[in-house]
């Protein structure tokens, strides 16, 4: 069978095939201690589930609007002028089984072969793998650990061509857990007004906020009409397994989206949307709690990791991400991250799993109990001490 050429240019993610590897591990007797998957390991609040139980029960199991349905639309519109103080016009919501349909449907509609995209280096490995796959040039820019893992504007400038059509923003970001400030927001929307540029920003993580409050480059000025902005349901309320996301595009966006999602999934299963209308309007507590307990959780791995003798791990402002720097023990990221897998029983992901300049780090997702983070930090600096012997 002869594969289309394309296919060459899809790649994946490294955590589920790190994770592969650590089942692999368990079957054969190793205990092993997960900080590769980036899922909440909580489980989705009750209310959330019952509406979904009481929509199946209701019958709503049958095609429904592909662009999504409209209450929950409008619930989206209301909530992002809530959280963002922008008026979102419910016709410019699309809900999609997960959140990566809107980027991939988005990038579909915009790039043709030999265009360019801007996006940050390291990053979710997805973004990368979806421009190469329609032809267009992937042009990253690096993430500085100096500047807190935020852009260079003026790297991120002297990116830019006449081929550009798009700028990626992940915040807070996957997977070094920098979060972007105002003044960067405002110097990436100055250069898209300058040079007609669409912006998509990611921003799955909005919740995981430790310190001060999400800010979405779809808030300034002139930005909400060229602006893709990314979310969904996964992170905030455990719903990974649900797939549930949606997008709020620029309104010439809406119809072309809508038939690339007729062409490929005809619409996101109409029980599923019920329950995310009640994570919208329904109490936050579980939201808030969470959050709370992956505040402790991101301090006790930062510390622990900082007083491993050759690792050095900034704070992360968001997400649920630990980036350690790991230079100074002379191994690959790579190496490294074989070596904790199969020698002490912790499953991490290598830096360059996320571009080239995740070199030099290792990720480490704190996703997971305070038992299992304070087990994994005494494995690590256990198998780091005798890297030193």
């Amino acid at each position: 069978m002869r594969l289309s050429g394309k296919m060459s240019q899809l790649g994946s993610e490294s955590a589920f095939k790190v994770l592969a590897q650590a089942q692999a591990l368990e079957a054969r007797g190793m205990d092993v201690v997960h900080l590769e998957i980036g899922e909440p390991d909580f489980s989705t609040p009750e209310n959330i589930c019952a509406a979904a139980t009481e929509a199946l029960e209701n019958g709503y199991t049958r095609y429904c609007n592909s662009q999504g349905l409209p209450p929950l639309r409008a619930e989206i519109a209301k909530e992002l002028e809530r959280t963002l103080g922008i008026p979102v016009d419910p016709e410019c919501v699309i809900v999609t089984p997960g959140a990566k349909p809107v980027m991939f449907y988005s990038i579909l509609a915009l790039l043709e072969e030999g265009d360019e995209v801007i996006y940050p280096n390291p990053s979710f490995p997805i973004y990368e793998s979806m421009i190469k796959f329609t032809g267009a040039k992937a042009v990253p820019v690096r993430l500085y650990e100096e500047k807190d893992f935020r852009f260079d504007i003026a790297e991120l400038k002297a990116g830019v061509t006449a081929r550009t059509r798009l700028i990626i923003l992940n915040s807070p970001h996957n997977p070094t857990g920098s979060v972007l400030e105002m003044e960067d927001l405002q110097a990436i929307a100055d250069v898209a007004g300058e040079y007609d540029i669409t912006v998509l920003s990611d921003e799955i993580y909005e919740h995981f906020i430790y310190e001060g409050k999400h800010h979405s480059i779809a808030s300034l000025p002139g930005m909400l009409d060229r602006t893709i902005l990314v979310n969904g349901f996964s992170k905030s309320y455990a719903m990974t397994g649900w797939r549930l996301g949606y997008g709020v595009v620029p309104e010439e966006m809406v119809d072309p989206i809508v038939r690339l999602i007729i062409n490929s999934v005809s619409c996101t299963t109409p029980f599923i949307q019920h329950a995310g209308i009640e994570a919208l309007t329904g109490p936050q507590d579980s939201l808030l709690q969470m959050v709370a307990e992956f505040k402790k959780r991101r301090d006790l791995i930062v510390g622990g990791l900082n007083a491993i003798p050759g690792i050095s791990c900034r704070l992360p402002g968001g997400a649920f991400y630990a980036f350690a720097n790991i230079t100074k023990l002379g191994m690959s990221c790579q190496q490294l991250a074989d070596y904790l897998l199969n020698e002490a029983g912790v499953a991490t992901l290598a830096g360059t799993g996320f571009g080239e300049y995740g070199e030099g780090y290792i990720r480490l997702s704190y996703a997971t109990s305070l038992e299992n983070i304070e087990e994994a930090l005494r494995r690590i600096e256990t198998a780091v001490s005798k890297l030193a012997a």
